[in-house]
């Protein structure tokens, strides 16, 4: 198989900011294909639909990491031992569980709004303690090590995590910013972003339904300098009406995601400067 995910931008960081796109992947394996009781479709709402493509359209010189691997294949934005024993016969016995895991959406997921069970069987312990060494470990061994180098060089570094959610519906929040309730950023790079979609007039939440997952959870780490927040898009503002492909508002979504970018490096690099001093 192709690798695991894609790295866009150098090696070493020209900026405090670090993009993670963990849910965009649309890489199905065939040995997943062939373990479904339903069709393929049915496993898109699963994916951050083309989010990929908004991170890239707000690009500019950041170093942005993109998941190929489909979510159904393995969750980047879970815990390595959030492991399902429904669907895994590796999951350890009497290992917590977590809300996620109950829903079944675990490490693999065991089911999908609208599908139902996913899967024809168990999957051997064995298979997924290999996609945990080759897609989980990986990705996040990258971004543990781009966090360290943009700290490293500016004193401060910045995650944004970057996923698309379901519309919630009519007057609710159309952008929701995750930092965990205050644990895995310090509150001026959230006020930035905040500040960032409010000047867009775009409806937005902190931490409510979204409060941010395993990766900012991961690699946020305040006290030393690295500060993570996960960023949920309503898929309406980029998609077409099918919620396939991109629609008229992605240019308009990727100016969002460009305006938090913007604003949480310029709230990084004063530390940076008064680090170098």
């Amino acid at each position: 198989m192709d690798a695991p995910f894609a790295q866009f931008g150098p090696d070493q960081p020209i900026s405090p900011v670090i993009v993670s796109v963990p849910h965009a992947g649309r890489d199905y394996p065939p040995t997943l294909l062939a373990a479904l009781r339903v069709p393929v479709a049915a496993l898109r709402p699963l994916e951050d639909r083309r989010v990929d493509a908004v991170a890239l359209a707000a690009r500019r010189s950041e170093t942005i990491l993109v998941q190929r691997r489909a979510r159904a294949w393995i969750d980047l934005n879970r815990a390595e031992d959030e492991r399902d024993p429904k669907v895994d016969t590796g999951a350890r016995p009497g290992a917590p569980t977590t809300l996620k895991l109950r829903s079944g959406l675990g490490l693999v997921p065991a089911r999908v709004s609208g599908a139902g069970a996913l899967w024809r069987g168990r999957f051997a312990g064995a298979a997924i303690d290999d996609r945990i060494a080759a897609d989980h470990r990986p990705y996040h061994a990258r971004l543990a090590l781009l966090l360290a180098r943009a700290r490293a060089a500016f004193g401060t570094a910045v995650l944004l995590d970057l996923h698309s959610m379901p519309t919630l519906g009519a007057g609710r929040p159309r952008v929701v910013l995750g930092d965990r309730f205050g644990t895995s950023a310090g509150g001026r790079f959230v006020a930035r972003a905040e500040a960032a979609v409010a000047a867009a007039r775009m409806p937005t939440a902190l931490n409510s339904p979204y409060a941010g997952g395993h990766v900012v959870h991961r690699h946020g780490d305040p006290r030393r300098g690295v500060h993570a927040i996960q960023l949920e898009l309503d898929r309406t503002l980029y998609l077409d009406a099918s919620l396939d492909g991109l629609g008229e508002g992605a240019a308009a979504t990727a100016a969002i995601v460009r305006a938090v970018i913007d604003a949480l490096a310029d709230e990084a690099l004063p530390s940076a400067r008064m680090a170098a001093e």
